[in-house]
């Protein structure tokens, strides 16, 4: 009996799927010398998804030795500048790769401030769009890749599955921004992405427990007031949805200049909560799960 323990614990470990993650970008909409907010999970060498395309992203991509012909899927969290803006860019370096099966792009509904993720692919590559010339990528028939929006509008976990993963999406509180956070689910690993939100609806919970890594925007100090505290996460915030789930590791990102200088004090209200080990995120960070 021990011999089969040990033997089958010794293959489980032999064939386990390699799980990384690695931060493109660690930073928000300043001029930092950090590139803004976008994450690759990497699964057994292969960059399989693509969370976010802020600014400068494209070029940590090239960076990273990622492959467009690798990704499965791009998840954008919402359609603020910093978190989307290099989408064209990626598309249209498609254009030029070895690419020709259809790219899911998952992100949120719209309201009358923002567009669905639907509209917001029409703004850009639509027959009217602002990229109007690169227009079949939206067609089944594109010279190059069909992009497919797929929006996400529910207060319940939302899951799509994939060829060796899945991705359970949800709706969460971004001020007055329709936006999404994402869990990724790896045979018996797993990871989370909060997106930009206070968590003032709860939504996190519903995506946290038992996660080996949650991947925590952390653009405000715990001493944050006004308009700010209605989009996104303080450190108490963060430190709570941590220790409710009982998630292995936390990664703090999205660090902008009001929370940089500050990351001892951060540090120390997250660890009056959660005891877990917390990391600070910078552009080209990788770990393994």
């Amino acid at each position: 009996m021990k011999i089969f323990t040990l033997l089958f614990l010794l293959l489980s470990t032999l064939f386990a799927v390699r799980v990384e993650f690695e931060v493109l970008g660690s930073g928000g909409p300043e001029i930092d010398g950090r590139a803004s907010a976008s994450y690759i999970v990497w699964i057994d060498g292969k960059a399989r998804v693509l969370i976010d395309a802020g600014s400068g992203s494209m070029l940590r991509f090239e960076q990273s030795g990622a492959q467009l012909e690798d990704l499965e899927v791009i998840v954008l969290t919402h359609v603020h500048i910093d978190h989307s803006v290099d989408l064209p860019a990626y598309i249209k370096a498609g254009y030029f790769s070895d690419r020709r099966s259809a790219l899911p792009i998952i992100g949120p509904d719209g309201n009358r401030h923002f567009p669905d993720i639907e509209n917001f692919l029409e703004a850009l590559f639509g027959d009217s769009g602002a990229y109007r010339y690169m227009s079949d990528v939206l067609d089944k028939e594109s010279d190059s890749f069909q992009i497919i929006p797929v929006e996400i509008d529910s207060s319940i976990p939302v899951r799509k599955i994939f060829k060796t993963f899945s991705l359970d999406l949800i709706n969460v509180n971004h001020g007055n921004v329709p936006a999404i956070a994402v869990r990724v689910n790896i045979e018996n690993q797993s990871l989370m992405v909060s997106g930009d939100t206070n968590n003032e609806n709860k939504s996190l919970q519903k995506l946290a427990k038992n996660v080996d890594l949650f991947v925590a925007h952390h653009a405000i100090p715990e001493f944050a007031r006004g308009y700010a505290t209605h989009l996104h996460m303080t450190p108490s915030t963060i430190a709570e949805v941590a220790q409710t789930g009982a998630v292995k590791k936390v990664l703090l990102t999205h660090r902008m200049r009001r929370t940089l200088g500050n990351e001892k004090e951060s540090l120390e209200i997250i660890h009056k909560k959660y005891k877990g080990e917390v990391l600070l995120a910078e552009d080209r960070m990788k770990m393994e799960l």
